[in-house]
């Protein structure tokens, strides 16, 4: 054969290899983010069972690539896409340093041509990282001792150049504001006192996963600034990290440094579906300049502090308020590949195939019994006896449907590691049959060598299924445990009614508090509550499972509200309720 030919038939298998590759490159996400995340290294914080953990992310772009920091992961992810992502491994503290917080609720900002970094500190010494390779690890000290410290650190670079931080995390003290000189970082003038809660007038502020306020105050952390149409935007996590209810809310003003007006709801807000929570989080724009928002979402079952990350389109209105988009925010929603309208939902339209049905195991651990892994909670999980090759798990999805993607999310159970681990790896695989005895392989990751605790497999070519069955191959530690095991397509259903008898309840005793209630709809399995301020910005969404009512304690009381429902099913939603008003 000629060196001729040789070449034609290799350029023609290279040119192969790229199409498939292209073909299979996923063009969708599903939160919580897939990450190789670390395990707590705090060994009092895992005296009820070792765990994943991280928080506080911050995402910024730069150069066209996206990098991701949080808590104490002992180094950083970049990614071309927000779907593969990276880790690069990277301590961020000096030998002096005797704490486990490497760069917990970090500053990430760019300045010019480099990316700064800075970790919470209440003490002196602590240094600015700075780099102009990030990817490539180089990093050197911008300055040796950051003098003036300060926990869950913001740093903003406004457009005429120069530098602000905020910082602060107390139930007692604001959040704080200074102008940094940007060559030195030295401040200039002291810190200003800018914004404190007022649960009082906002009911979401208050403490507690029913919003009480009984144990605590709540608490004020993670600030983020964002610059938007002439205004400042002072993002802040509230009322704790470790409810369903943690969110940022927005608070506005003129300037850098304020004065700030808060806005009525949280602008960043997850209180129902599989992983809930979305607080202590940060802004940042795409490639092609749409908005989105990390946070932080909350586990809390092993530690208070057991926690993931999501990402949510996000945006500005024509009015210029500030907003998320939360419907459906654990679904499969698509990424990013051009301008887009967010105010136009990016879920795809999957809908989950197999909340509450039947399930069969191979084994079953104690009480971490079978429907936990179908029953919509991150928080409950199901465990096999072992992590042995074999074991398995089979959903029951009722009905021949479409499948066009499935979620693996792993649960620690017996987990042996403390702080970060590389060179860990899931295998298993994945299988389909549309009548429980003929069964095809849906996926075969038995030679991955990634860490998959979140695995979201995107179908290429959806097929036709009623049973998907997940067989354990390697676990990196622990029993083989699943507290989600979510299948989207659509069924053969028809979409659901709208929903009957939408009540929403508001008095004079508490106007932050309504008990809002419907007709149970026998054709649905779950249902998505809008509200907002304005019958044009239903903004905030949350999801309900299985449930004719909802308390809901976040209103400003002194603004009227509007509302209304749909209904979810395995083949769509049904119309939205007309908007009520409630005042």
């Amino acid at each position: 054969m000629s060196d001729k030919k040789l070449i034609t038939i290799f350029l023609l298998c290279l040119l192969q290899s790229l199409m498939t590759f292209a073909q299979q490159k996923q063009t969708t996400y599903c939160n919580p983010v897939n990450l190789d995340y670390g395990y707590t290294p705090i060994p009092n914080f895992a005296t009820q069972g070792k765990h994943r953990a991280t928080a506080d992310p911050v995402i910024v772009n730069y150069k066209g690539d996206y990098y991701l920091f949080s808590t104490n992961q002992w180094g950083y992810w970049w990614s071309p896409d927000l779907s593969n992502w990276n880790f690069v491994s990277k301590s961020f503290l000096r030998p002096e340093h005797k704490v486990y917080d490497d760069l917990c609720a970090p500053s990430v900002w760019i300045q010019g041509d480099t990316m700064l970094v800075f970790g919470s500190t209440y003490s002196r010494n602590f240094p600015i990282w700075m780099s102009t390779n990030p990817k490539g690890n180089e990093w050197k000290e911008a300055v040796h001792d950051f003098d003036i410290g300060g926990w869950d650190p913001a740093h903003f670079v406004d457009d005429d150049g120069k530098l602000y931080m905020y910082n602060g995390s107390s139930n007692v003290y604001p959040l704080y504001g200074i102008e940094l000189n940007r060559k030195t970082f030295q401040p200039i003038g002291t810190r200003k006192e800018l914004l404190l809660l007022n649960p009082d007038r906002f009911g979401w502020q208050r403490f507690g996963e029913n919003l009480d306020n009984t144990f605590l105050d709540p608490f004020m952390e993670g600030a983020w600034m964002t610059k938007y149409n002439g205004k400042y935007y002072l993002q802040y996590g509230a009322p704790a990290t470790e409810f369903s209810g943690y969110a940022d809310g927005v608070a506005i003003g003129k300037t850098p440094l304020g004065p700030f007006e808060h806005q009525s709801l949280p602008f960043s807000y997850k209180p129902g579906g599989f992983a809930r929570g979305a607080g202590h989080g940060a802004t940042f724009q795409d490639n092609w300049k749409n908005y989105w928002h990390v946070s932080t979402m909350v586990l809390g079952i092993k530690n208070n502090f057991e926690r993931r990350i999501g990402i949510w389109p996000a945006g500005f209105d024509k009015d210029d308020v500030m907003y998320m988009d939360a419907a459906f925010g654990d679904y499969p929603h698509y990424l990013p590949n051009k301008a887009s309208d967010h105010l136009k939902s990016g879920f795809t339209g999957w809908m989950l195939l197999n909340y509450n049905k039947p399930v069969s195991v191979s084994s079953t651990l104690g009480n971490y019994n079978a429907n936990n892994a179908v029953d919509e909670s991150i928080r409950t999980y199901w465990s096999a006896a072992s992590d042995k090759k074999g074991e398995w798990i089979q959903s029951d999805l009722g009905t021949l449907s479409t499948v066009n993607a499935v979620q693996i999310n792993y649960a620690d159970q017996d987990a042996a590691f403390l702080g970060k681990q590389q060179d860990t790896y899931h295998q298993y695989k994945l299988w389909y049959s549309a009548d429980g005895r003929n069964w095809k392989i849906l996926a075969d990751k038995s030679s991955n060598k990634k860490d998959v605790p979140h695995d979201y497999v995107e179908l290429q070519n959806p097929v036709k299924a009623r049973f998907i069955k997940l067989e354990n191959v390697h676990m990196p530690t622990g029993k083989f445990a699943i507290s989600g095991l979510r299948v989207f397509g659509n069924s053969n259903l028809s979409k659901p009614a709208p929903v009957k008898d939408f009540i929403i309840l508001r008095t004079e005793k508490d106007k932050r508090s309504a008990w809002i209630r419907w007709q149970m709809s026998e054709d649905a399995y779950a249902y998505n509550i809008y509200l907002g301020t304005d019958p044009d910005k239903l903004y905030n969404c949350i999801m309900v499972h299985n449930a004719n009512e909802y308390w809901f304690k976040g209103m400003d009381k002194e603004k009227t509200y509007y509302y209304s429902i749909e209904a979810i099913n395995e083949s769509g939603v049904s119309e939205r309720t007309k908007v009520q008003a409630v005042n």
